[in-house]
């Protein structure tokens, strides 16, 4: 890696994983390949990427400075997904598990193969839609130092994010299955402290030697330091529903980023709490995402979700308010907390039109719908419906 000192505003930017689905039954497709064939690499706000399975695709974004730069890269990255889905006669959809039974396909890399026969049916049944967040950091040292601040908070994201209530045609009781389909890899989860550079090193070592891990790749920690980008990258989240949603997670992760590293540079130590409780409060923010009772990340306690989150946003304050988005977060924290996260909406959405098939045609046009962005930052390329 090559870090770079960050300046007042560090670059952040975001992958999503969306699920193809058939534009005409809305039941998730394999259509990866044949929309990839022949279409644009990438714009210049995202590129598409192959993921595990041949139903879902991966929108890498380019590196924002602002919220609203984030957004525009979004919205445009989910055009570009969807453009190319509509190629192969399906749709892009921010759902991050298959509302509807499904036997999905595997990407057939020799990588993924190999995943396949070490990992039995968790990989067969790995058809999940995460989204992460990458932030600049400016050494190891530093990424590894933000790491053990951030990890208390982060089941509060998993909470506000929360967008997979339903797997295999039923309802799972969980805002966000996904993260307990993901669970299932055994390099996943919350961490200890490190508490240094090297530290991080010989725990990631510790565990490939174990012979588990296939390679680096699988450390499929909830937050981890990349390893292509100078970047802190967090794996927590469900892909949002909503784009303006996933806009509001990412300016978020930056301002903990950015808290977590001047607390590090002010001397404060990170709170020694176990591994052991953050694996419960983030089971509970997976099973009830923002109704009812999250646990606290500082007493340990269960609160009200709104108590919690507005804690969240207390202790990004500072860093949100520099960087002028402070205004912008609130009004996305309140919408959700008002209208309900994706899984929330899913729910609605479904008793609505009588059909998981029905609520995933909605997802789609909820999915791509522009709000008031202006029409100069729309992406150019056509959908096809």
């Amino acid at each position: 890696m090559k870090y770079q000192q960050p300046g007042q505003l560090r670059q952040f930017g975001v992958e999503e994983e969306l699920l193809l689905v058939d534009s005409l039954t809305f039941k998730p497709v394999p259509a990866v390949a044949s929309a990839l064939a022949g279409q644009p690499a990438a714009v210049h706000a995202a590129f598409l990427e192959l993921e595990v399975k041949q139903e879902q695709i991966e929108v890498v974004g380019s590196p924002s400075l602002t919220m609203a730069d984030a957004l525009s890269n979004i919205r445009q990255g989910r055009r570009l997904a969807d453009a190319a889905a509509s190629s192969a006669g399906a749709r892009a959809v921010a759902l991050a598990t298959s509302a509807v039974s499904v036997v999905p396909h595997i990407v057939r890399t020799s990588r993924y193969l190999a995943m396949e026969s070490r990992f039995g049916r968790t990989m067969k049944d790995q058809l999940t839609c995460g989204f992460h967040v990458h932030v600049e950091v400016g050494s190891a040292e530093e990424g590894v130092a933000v790491l053990d601040r951030i990890r208390i908070w982060l089941p509060v994201l998993l909470a506000l994010s929360s967008n997979s209530p339903f797997w295999s045609g039923t309802d799972s009781g969980f805002a966000s299955y996904r993260y307990q389909l993901w669970n299932r890899w055994p390099t996943s989860g919350p961490c200890e402290i490190f508490g240094s550079a090297p530290a991080y090193r010989r725990e990631v070592a510790r565990l490939l030697d174990t012979g588990v891990p296939l390679d680096p790749g699988m450390i499929y920690f909830d937050a981890r330091l990349s390893r292509n980008h100078p970047t802190v990258e967090v794996r927590i989240a469900d892909v949002c529903l909503e784009a303006e949603h996933a806009a509001g997670m990412a300016a978020v992760v930056r301002a903990l980023v950015q808290t977590a590293a001047r607390d590090w540079k002010a001397g404060r130590k990170p709170r020694p709490v176990p591994a052991s409780a953050l694996r419960l409060a983030s089971w509970k923010a997976s099973k009830s995402g923002v109704e009812g009772d999250l646990i606290h990340p500082i007493t340990g306690q269960p609160r009200d979700a709104a108590v919690v989150v507005a804690a969240l946003l207390d202790h990004v304050q500072k860093a949100l308010a520099e960087s002028g988005e402070d205004g912008d977060v609130a009004r996305v924290v309140g919408d959700i907390l008002a209208g309900g996260t994706g899984a929330a909406i899913q729910r609605r959405a479904a008793l609505a039109a009588g059909s998981l098939a029905g609520m995933v045609a909605q997802a789609v046009e909820r999915t791509h719908r522009l709000g008031d962005v202006p029409p100069e930052e729309v992406f150019q390329r056509p959908m096809r419906y």
